[in-house]
């Protein structure tokens, strides 16, 4: 059994020396270390491998020499940034305004630039709003004072409280238990090791991950405004497409009075988007609920476990089985991609579905092609083939394909970048820089698209992707 300790330790000589010790005396394996004293000067996270009893024991022992802490700790890091006159004295002022209100400085740097002024960036640490306000406000007085986001410093700024703090934010929209912070402690600081030691700078993984858990939590409730579009195949098929700003599209087919939804789109979204299905589809509650779920990426499977089935191949269907017992899945297996998933499971309040709703199409095989037929699956006057790709999104990724109405449902193998809502375009930024690339191998991801538009028939198709609106296209005679 693994499991990630987030310690506070003291910044002195043996610190670690005395927790590893802890660790050993118990016989339990350390796997992962991780500090950076430019992030955080105290806080170690440590992956260890071992008993649950022994795991527990160290818990307790950690505990008890005050390493692991478990009241909230509500002080948090504000920096400033004071203009002043480039002469002797000029910070004086400003130390004795500090020490008057009791604040401790964790941080402070200034270099001159050539003017008469001087830039004195602090980081104050502060449990008060009121006391920090009355503070700006007395300094002020003396200089100019701006408060500065630590998203937008320079560089991330040495502070006992960092993760704290930056999880408090991450957190402070979205209804996240204490189970769940812990998570995002432990794979925050994955993201941040593993993109740091990618040569990407601190600031623009933690700016990332912020900028997506904002958007995120501003698409909730009445800021809920998902692009929806009706579009008909014949007399008795119709599909419905739902584009939310956040996540994968939701599409309802309904066929001869059956109906099948594709993807469900992120978990936080629920209540919205089950506001907005009810209004499409009024019988909702009282239908036979089946979902086909192109691959099992977070966006994707989010509301899977209000369905009574869920269709997927069979690669997909052994991913979600290995979810449903707290096992890695397949995107998950990609240490690039491991925290970004874990982050958007926690930030997004992801519960692995039921493995007994989960039906399979076709066997599972090597897929030796860009994109093979595995399979057959038939809605109302739908007659679907399955195609699933070689694995350039992720490996079980599926489509399907009714050529005899032309129409297709693509999945991320296809995504329609050129028909996005603004608020789609914005959300699509931030994964590629968090994982590196939303493809587990995008030149594979881009030839599969390619073989899967010379695989269609000579027609006018509506073809629908896993974000973006739908997009026609149509096959000439002499395209073929």
């Amino acid at each position: 059994m693994n499991k990630t300790f987030v310690t506070k330790m003291p910044n002195h000589i043996g610190a670690f020396l005395k927790a590893s010790k802890c660790f050993a005396s118990l016989g339990i394996n350390i796997t992962r270390v991780s500090y950076n004293k430019a992030v955080d000067s105290h806080m170690l996270f440590i992956d260890a491998e071992g008993t649950p009893q022994q795991l527990e024991k160290a818990a307790d022992e950690l505990t008890a020499i005050g390493y692991l802490q478990c009241a909230d700790d509500n002080r948090s890091i504000v920096l400033l940034e004071f203009k002043l006159k480039d002469e002797p004295g000029s910070v004086t002022a400003i130390l004795e305004l500090i020490s008057a209100h009791n604040f401790n400085i964790s941080y402070i740097s200034s270099q001159e630039n050539g003017t008469e002024y001087q830039l004195f960036k602090m980081g104050l640490i502060v449990d008060s709003s009121d006391k920090i306000s009355t503070f700006i406000e007395e300094a002020k007085k003396l200089c100019n004072v701006r408060v500065i986001d630590y998203n937008h410093a320079d560089n991330i700024y040495d502070n006992s409280f960092f993760y704290d703090t930056f999880v408090k934010e991450l957190t402070s929209a979205m209804d996240i238990s204490a189970e769940s912070k812990n998570e995002l402690f432990v794979n925050t600081n994955l993201a941040m090791q593993i993109l740091n030691e990618s040569g990407v700078s601190p600031y623009r993984t933690f700016e990332s991950i912020s900028r997506f858990s904002e958007l995120l939590a501003a698409s909730r409730g009445n800021n809920f405004s998902p692009r929806v579009t009706f579009h008909n195949v014949t007399d008795n098929t119709s599909i419905t497409l739902i584009e939310p700003p956040c996540g994968s599209n939701t599409t309802i087919i309904k066929s001869d009075g059956e109906y099948l939804f594709v993807d469900t789109g992120y978990a936080c979204y629920k209540d919205e988007m089950l506001s907005v299905i009810r209004s499409i589809v009024p019988e909702f509650d009282h239908i036979e609920k089946k979902c086909f779920v192109t691959h099992a990426d977070v966006d994707h499977c989010g509301l899977l476990p209000l369905f009574d089935t869920v269709y997927a191949s069979a690669k997909t269907v052994e991913c979600l089985r290995l979810e449903s017992r707290s096992e890695n899945g397949f995107r998950e297996r990609n240490p690039l991609h491991k925290p970004y998933v874990r982050i958007c499971k926690e930030l997004t309040s992801y519960t692995a579905v039921d493995p007994q709703k989960l039906a399979a199409i076709g066997s599972e095989r090597e897929i030796h092609q860009l994109i093979e037929q595995t399979g057959f699956f038939e809605l109302g006057e739908l007659r679907f083939e399955l195609y699933e790709g070689k694995g350039g999104h992720l490996a079980g990724e599926s489509m399907l394909i009714d050529f005899e109405h032309h129409i297709a449902f693509t999945g991320d193998i296809f995504v329609n970048i050129k028909d996005m809502t603004a608020h789609q375009a914005q959300y699509n930024r931030y994964a590629p820089i968090l994982m590196t690339s939303v493809d587990t191998d995008r030149e594979l991801c881009a030839a599969e698209r390619e073989a899967f538009f010379q695989r269609l028939g000579v027609g006018d198709w509506q073809i629908f992707g896993g974000h973006g609106g739908k997009k026609s296209y149509i096959v000439s005679n002499e395209q073929m």
